[in-house]
This record gives structure tokens, C-alpha cells and sequence, in this order.
């Protein structure tokens, strides 16, 4: 319980702020958004803590102390204005103004980038699920007719053959949507996990992360996650401050499990964990992509993730148990 108390007072201090800010009904609204990113995000927690024990120790602190005001002020508060900034070539101050005194002018901005965002933050995760699916370190397999029949065992032995596939697909997404811009954002996306994934090969060693690297990586890939929630957040409020306190509360409550996950060593408890934490990332990833086309509630996406891990979760106790 010690790992979430700092997370319950953050709740405490940010439900005041909401109360503040628009009395009970935003209280309401902060807490159902708060759930919204927990469910839509406690797969990232498992894959944050995987990626957290192959880091030093003042790199793991360093995640989650300075990890918290960049999840909170910078991916869900900063990082939208400075894409509808850019979208709409606007200065950040004028967008800043746009947010605060007509949202609704500003959730119309925002929504016209969410296609580019659903291409950026969909290929970055399908190539976290990519990575893991085909990677031939893994020591255990969960769904053994799909990670170890003869196909799958000779796909593992061709270099990169997860960027391969996930450019297939960009090239299909191009080919099908005939608009460069989205192309660009997905292979940005390609081209940035590529070049975090070189430089902490390059500068880990035995085993062990580069710190830098290893932090950027997790907060690329918390932005990728928080992309569908701040979008999400406008069916409810078109206020940024009480979509940054209500998906800040969430955010923390993450941060809160990778801590937890890290310091009890709960994936090697939970053997499958990890493989359902990347499935739901995969199934994540489709569905942004899925986005680009039609709409996909944020309650399917929620339930498929959270579906994962409870499956995965139950067949690791399962083995667990087993003599």
C-alpha cells in the first residue's frame, strides 16, 4: 500500500483543484477520467516496470519522480497544444489563449490532427508488440500456437523483421488513406523507435539500459498511450485543467503500479503478464490505426486491454499453482 500513498494525495490535491475549479461536477469528471487512463494504461505500467529492471537504480527513481510532472503538465497539457500549435500554424501563446477561453474552438483543432496522432502513436506501439512478439530472448511462451510453431521460429532468425512487417503496413496505411501526412507521422514513429532502440543498444552494456535512453523510450511510449485518452477526454469536459488534473490522477496511479510492479518483482511472480501487457499494446495499436477510419469506443479499448491482462494474470497463477 506504501507504493500509492504518494497517489492518493495527489488524487486528494487534484479533486480540491477540480472542486475549485467547476464544484462537484468537475469532481465527477475527474474521477471517471482518472479510470479512463488507469483502464486504457495498466498495460503500460507492466511494460514500464519490464523496462524499468534492466535500468539502474537512479534512472528507476528518476522515471518516477521526474516522470510525473512530464506525464502530467508535458504529455497531457503541453504536448496537445503544441500539436495544434503546429497543425494550425499558430504561436503557443495564441493556442495557450485558444485552450483556456474557447475550448470548443480548441477540441476542434485537436481534432483535426487526430488522424496524424492515431498514425504516430499506433505505429510506435506496434512496434513495442512487434519487438516483443518476434524477439528470441524470450525465456517463456504464453500462447504457444502463436509464439512457437515452425513459422514463427524461422521469422525470429531474419534481422529485423519487426520493422519489416511495420512498414508493410505503413505502406498499406499510405496506399489506402493517399494522404502524405499521415504517412509521415507513422514512419516518424517507426523513425524514432528506431532511433532510441539504436542509441540504447549502443550505449547499454551488460544487460543494462543507457539511462537516458531507456527514460525517453518510456515517455514516448506514455505519450503514445495518452494520445486516445486526451482525445477521449473531450466527450466529457472541454476544460483543459480538469482533463489534465482527471488524466494526471490516472497517470500518477500508473506510475504508482510500475513501482509497485518493479520494487515486488511481480513479473517474474506472473510469467504471462508481461506477453499479456504486449498484447493489449498490439491490440491498442490496431485500434488506433482501426481510428483512422471509424470511431472505436474508449470502453472497447479498455476492455480489450484490461481482457488481456486478466487473462494473462490468470493463466500465470495458474502455472503458478502447478506442481
Amino acid at each position: 500500500m506504501k507504493y500509492f500513498y504518494s497517489s492518493f494525495v495527489v488524487t486528494l490535491i487534484g479533486l480540491g483543484i477540480a472542486y475549485y475549479i467547476d464544484t462537484w461536477e468537475a469532481v465527477y469528471i475527474c474521477v471517471i477520467l482518472s479510470l479512463l487512463e488507469i483502464s486504457l494504461s495498466f498495460d503500460n505500467a507492466v511494460v514500464n516496470a519490464k523496462v524499468l529492471n534492466t535500468m539502474e537504480e537512479k534512472w528507476q527513481q528518476r522515471f518516477i519522480y521526474w516522470g510525473i510532472p512530464i506525464a502530467v503538465f508535458g504529455m497531457r497539457f503541453v504536448f496537445p497544444i503544441l500539436i495544434v500549435a503546429i497543425a494550425a500554424r499558430m504561436g503557443i501563446l495564441e493556442t495557450l489563449h485558444l485552450a483556456i477561453y474557447k475550448p470548443d474552438e480548441y477540441h476542434k483543432a485537436l481534432e483535426t490532427t487526430r488522424f496524424e496522432i492515431y498514425a504516430f502513436g499506433g505505429a510506435f506501439l506496434l512496434m513495442v508488440f512487434l519487438q516483443f512478439f518476434f524477439s528470441d530472448e524470450k525465456d517463456e511462451h504464453w500462447i504457444s500456437l502463436l509464439e512457437a510453431n515452425p513459422i514463427m521460429r524461422m521469422l525470429v532468425k531474419f534481422p529485423n523483421v519487426s520493422f519489416m512487417i511495420a512498414i508493410t503496413f505503413g505502406i498499406i496505411l499510405l496506399a489506402i488513406t493517399k494522404e502524405y501526412v499521415i504517412g509521415m507521422a507513422y514512419f516518424s514513429a517507426l523513425a524514432l523507435y528506431l532511433l532510441i532502440h539504436s542509441a540504447d543498444t549502443l550505449f547499454g552494456s551488460d544487460g543494462i539500459r543507457n539511462g537516458l535512453m531507456g527514460f525517453l523510450y518510456l515517455e514516448v511510449l506514455d505519450a503514445s498511450f495518452s494520445f486516445d485518452g486526451v482525445i477521449g477526454a473531450f466527450a466529457l469536459s472541454e476544460n483543459i485543467f480538469i482533463i489534465m488534473v482527471g488524466l494526471g490522477i490516472g497517470a500518477m496511479f500508473v506510475r504508482s503500479l510500475t513501482l509497485y510492479f518493479v520494487k515486488r518483482q511481480v513479473l517474474q511472480k506472473l510469467i504471462y503478464l508481461e506477453h499479456g501487457a504486449h498484447y493489449a499494446i498490439g491490440a491498442l495499436a490496431v485500434i488506433m490505426i482501426v481510428k483512422i477510419f471509424t470511431e472505436v469506443s474508449e470502453i472497447i479499448t479498455g476492455l480489450v486491454g484490461v481482457g488481456f491482462i486478466g487473462v494473462s494474470f490468470i493463466c500465470s497463477i495458474m502455472t503458478k499453482k502447478k506442481p
